[in-house]
Order: C-alpha cells, then structure tokens, then sequence
C-alpha cells in the first residue's frame, strides 16, 4: 500500500460573511516536494491556506500524516509591526530558540545561530536591525529564517516573493529546494509567477474558489499555450510572467 500523504485536505470549504471564498478543495501534499498555489486576486489562495493552518472556520477535513517531528513552518504575506515597537530582529528570532527571556539579553550562542540562518537568507548583518526599520521584503525574509530552523516537516508560504528582487528570489527558491532535498520537507506555497513556477514546482495546483486544474508545470502551462490562440489563456490562467 502507499504511504499516505503528508497533508490530505478533502472538500474544504470556507464561508466569511456569506461568501464562498473556498468550494469543496481536496489535494494531496506528499513529503519531499514542492507545490505551488496559483490563480487570480480574490480566488481563495490565502483562504486556503489559513484553513489548512485551522487559523479560520472551515468544512470538510483536513488530516496530517506526519513521519517526523511534525513540525508546520509558515510565512504568511503580510505581518504587521508597528513601527515604534523596540524589538530587533535578533530579539525575535530567539524567542524560540533559549529559554532565558529576550528582555535579559540574547545568548552568545543563540546569536551566532540567528547570524547564520540571516546569511542564508541574504541578510546578513542585521541581527540589530528594529522590525519597524525593515521593508516588507526583509520582514517576509526574517520570518522565512525564522520558519526553516529547526527544518519543518510541512512548510506553508503566502506569496513570500512579493516585493524581493531577483537575486532574494533566486536565494528563498535555493533555501526552498535544500529543504525538500536536504530535510525531505513539503511545501505548499502561494505564487503569481510564471517563471518561478517552471524553475521550482514539483505540482501546480490552479485554484479558483476550487481545484480547477492540477499537474505539473509543464502540464499546465502546455495547457495555457493551447489556450493562448482563444485568448482565454489570460482567465484561466491569469498570474504573470516575471524574473
């Protein structure tokens, strides 16, 4: 018999205010592999997502298999700071990792592993750097250091690329890739990129309130070049193009 899946979500639902913002989505999230969400603005992506991570109201059932330490990573698309709260980076990336409370001071071993997991997300040098100083970018990358260490099992993204530049872009799919590879993690992250759908997904599920299409890159862009001679490319398949 084959192992079960990781993550298994079958007819999930989720309602907000009498809205339907996800329609009865069943997939399949096996470990060691990366799956990319994809589809348009307000097609229930985060929705999804927050329904998997039981952060809101949902029908149906979603079951985890986990083989390991089970740990869930996540890096969601915003995270508000205010911008006169004194804590650094440094202070916030060691809240999990010793056990003497942050406002008595970072452990001199606790700072170095801060210092490395920053360098591998292109961010090195700013362990004192306050949250309120950093742009929507560095943030989403501090919180992406923060979610890989210790290596997850399942690891969830919210559109983590908005707003990097090519180069931190080119670093989040490496650390990404050496996660599956290295760790045997899964990931289930949300992208409007063409490019880096080819480059970096195992499976591509296109949603739209549901699962309307499911396969892997070359399956379901294949699909939107046929679809590109009756101009409904751009419907069904409507995130861009990009580095």
């Amino acid at each position: 018999m084959a192992d079960p899946p990781l993550l298994e979500a079958t007819d999930v639902t989720v309602v907000h205010q009498g809205h339907v913002a996800v329609e009865r989505v069943s997939l399949r999230i096996m470990p060691r592999s990366i799956h990319l969400v994809v589809g348009p603005n307000g097609a229930g992506k985060s929705s999804l997502i927050a329904a998997l991570l039981g952060h809101t109201a949902f029908t149906g059932s979603v079951r985890c298999h986990f083989r390991g330490s089970g740990r869930v990573g996540f890096v969601p698309q915003s995270f508000p700071v205010d911008p006169t709260l004194p804590v650094t980076v440094v202070e916030l990336l060691a809240l999990s990792r010793q056990r003497l409370p942050v406002c008595l001071g970072v452990r001199r071993e606790t700072r170095a592993t801060v210092a490395r997991l920053l360098e591998r997300v292109g961010l090195a040098g700013l362990e004192d750097r306050r949250l309120g100083a950093l742009s929507g970018g560095e943030l989403r990358r501090v919180l992406l250091a923060g979610a890989m260490d210790p290596a997850p099992e399942l690891l969830l993204l919210d559109e983590p690329g908005s707003g990097l530049d090519q180069g931190s872009v080119a670093r989040l799919e490496s650390t990404l890739r050496a996660l599956r590879d290295e760790h045997g993690t899964a990931i289930l992250m949300v992208s409007h990129d063409v490019a880096q759908v080819r480059r970096l997904a195992d499976t591509v599920i296109w949603i739209d309130r549901t699962v309307r299409r499911e396969g892997t890159p070359a399956e379901l862009l294949g699909a939107m070049g046929e679809l590109g001679a009756s101009g409904d490319a751009a419907a069904l398949f409507p995130f861009t193009e990009g580095g």
